[in-house]
C-alpha cells in the first residue's frame, strides 16, 4: 500500500516527474557510459598488440620504444643492424621474429617495412589475428597492403598506386616518385594504429632508398632502376623487432641477454608491463572523466530534491488528508523518500537500457571513426556498485524534502 501511495502520487505529477526522471536518467546515461568506455578503451589500450613476448630496438627509454613500435608515434633515437636481427631471431628460445622499419611516409600515414611473417604472427585484442578485406598480403617488390583507416579516408582500392614520401612529415617534397607502390590488400578494421599504417616489404624499402644519401636523392642517379641486386635489397637496419618465444618462461632470461649484449646496445621490453606504466600516466585524465560525469548525476539529484521540496507546498491538501486519516509524520518522510528513490530506479533502468542500446548500434562506428573497440556488454558487477552509489546520493539529495513535509504535517495538524 505504502508504495502504492508514492506511484500514484508520482502519476498525479508526471509532467514535473517525467522531466526529473529524464534529467536523471541522461546523467545515469553519462555515468555508466564514462565508466564502461573508461574500462573499455583501457582493456582495448592494453590489448593494442597481444600474443608478442618481447619488443627489442635500439638503446632508449622503454615509453620510448613502445610509443614508436606500437603506437607509430615519435622517432627511434636510432636503429638495430642487421646483423643483430639475424643473431637475435637465430636464437634457440625465439619462435618468430617480425622485424620493422620505420621512417617513410604516405599523407601523414606511416609505412612499416615488415616481413610477410608480420600478417601471420602479429595479433591484438584477446589474440585477434590480422584479417584481410580485401587483397592478400604483399608478394612483389612493390606491393603495399593498405590499413582500413587508410584505404577508407583515402578512398584507395586494390590496384591503385600510391607514392611514398621521405620522413614522417604530412607534407613532405622528398617524394619516392621513381617507385610507386601497388595496393595488393586492405586489411580489416582493428582498432589499433594498424589501421593507420601502410605496410610494404622490407626489399621496397629498400629498393627505394638506392638512390638516396642521408635523406637527400642523389642527382640523376638510376642505379638500381628495375634491376636490383640481392646486395642493394639487403636491410642494413631496422627501427625495431618483435618477438615470440617458444616458451613464456623464458621471456626473462632472454630479455636480460638482449639488454646485457656486447655485440650493439639494445633494449628488450616486456609490452604488456610497457603498457601499463603508459595507462598509469593518463590516470589524471582518467579520473578528471569520471568526476565530471559524477558531478552530472549530483546536479540530477539536486533537481528532484528542487522538484520534490516545490511539490509538497502544492501538496498541502493531500498532506493535511493523510494526517486525518492518522498517518504519522514519519509516514510522509518515507513517502517523499520512496519517491525520491523510485524516481532513482526507474530513471537507472531506462539509463542502462539507453546505453546498451547506443553501444550495440555503434560498435562498428567507434570502430572505424575513432578506432575504439568498445563491447556492448556493460559490465553488471561494477554497474551495480555504481548505481548503489546513486541509490544512496538519492536517499541522501531526499532527506530535505522528506523532512520539511514531515514538519509541515505536524504543523498542519497542529
Amino acid at each position: 500500500m505504502f508504495a502504492k501511495l508514492a506511484l500514484r502520487s508520482l502519476l498525479d505529477r508526471k509532467g514535473s516527474v517525467a522531466l526529473s526522471m529524464m534529467a536523471m536518467m541522461i546523467s545515469i546515461f553519462v555515468l555508466l557510459g564514462v565508466e564502461h568506455i573508461r574500462h573499455q578503451a583501457k582493456d582495448s589500450f592494453s590489448n593494442t598488440v597481444s600474443g608478442v613476448d618481447l619488443i627489442v630496438g635500439a638503446k632508449t627509454g622503454k615509453l620510448n620504444l613502445l610509443l614508436y613500435s606500437v603506437f607509430r608515434i615519435g622517432s627511434p633515437t636510432n636503429n638495430i643492424s642487421w646483423q643483430s636481427v639475424e643473431r637475435i631471431a637465430a636464437s634457440p628460445q625465439v619462435k618468430w621474429a617480425i622485424p620493422m622499419s620505420l621512417g617513410d611516409s604516405h599523407k601523414g600515414y606511416r609505412v612499416l617495412g615488415t616481413s610477410k611473417d608480420y600478417f601471420q604472427y602479429f595479433s591484438y585484442g584477446q589474440q585477434h589475428p590480422l584479417t584481410f578485406t580485401k587483397g592478400h598480403a604483399f608478394d612483389g617488390l612493390f606491393d603495399v597492403v593498405l590499413g582500413s583507416e587508410v584505404a577508407k579516408k583515402l578512398g584507395y582500392q586494390l590496384g591503385d598506386k600510391v607514392v611514398l614520401s621521405h620522413g614522417i612529415a604530412r607534407t613532405s617534397f622528398s617524394l619516392h616518385d621513381d617507385y610507386p607502390f601497388t595496393v595488393v590488400g586492405i586489411l580489416a578494421p582493428t582498432g589499433t594504429p594498424v589501421d593507420q599504417t601502410l605496410h610494404v616489404s622490407l626489399g621496397g624499402i629498400e629498393a627505394i632508398h638506392v638512390d638516396w644519401h642521408n635523406g637527400v636523392k642523389i642527382p640523376h642517379s638510376d642505379t638500381g632502376k628495375g634491376h636490383f641486386t640481392d646486395a642493394q635489397l639487403q636491410p642494413k637496419s631496422v627501427t625495431a623487432l618483435m618477438l615470440g618465444l617458444k616458451s613464456k618462461i623464458s621471456t626473462f632470461g632472454v630479455q636480460r641477454q638482449i639488454n646485457n649484449d656486447t655485440y650493439e646496445p639494445l633494449l628488450a621490453i616486456l609490452p604488456g608491463v610497457a603498457l601499463s606504466e603508459l595507462w598509469q600516466m593518463m590516470g589524471v585524465l582518467e579520473n578528471t572523466l569520471l568526476l565530471v560525469s559524477a558531478l552530472v548525476f549530483v546536479a540530477a539529484c539536486l533537481g528532484v530534491s528542487a522538484m520534490l521540496l516545490s511539490s509538497i507546498r502544492e501538496r498541502s491538501r493531500e498532506i493535511q488528508l493523510l494526517r486525518v486519516v492518522g498517518a504519522p509524520p514519519h509516514f510522509l518522510f518515507w513517502l517523499i523518500e520512496l519517491e525520491a528513490l523510485l524516481i532513482t530506479v526507474v530513471s537507472m533502468l531506462l539509463g542502462a537500457a539507453l546505453l546498451a542500446a547506443c553501444l550495440a548500434l555503434s560498435q562498428d562506428y567507434l570502430v572505424s571513426q575513432f578506432g575504439l573497440q568498445i563491447g556492448a556488454a556493460i559490465n553488471l558487477e561494477r554497474s551495480l556498485a555504481i548505481m548503489g552509489i546513486m541509490l544512496i546520493a538519492s536517499f541522501v539529495a531526499a532527506l530535505f524534502p522528506a523532512i520539511y513535509a514531515s514538519r509541515k504535517s505536524l504543523q498542519a495538524h497542529g
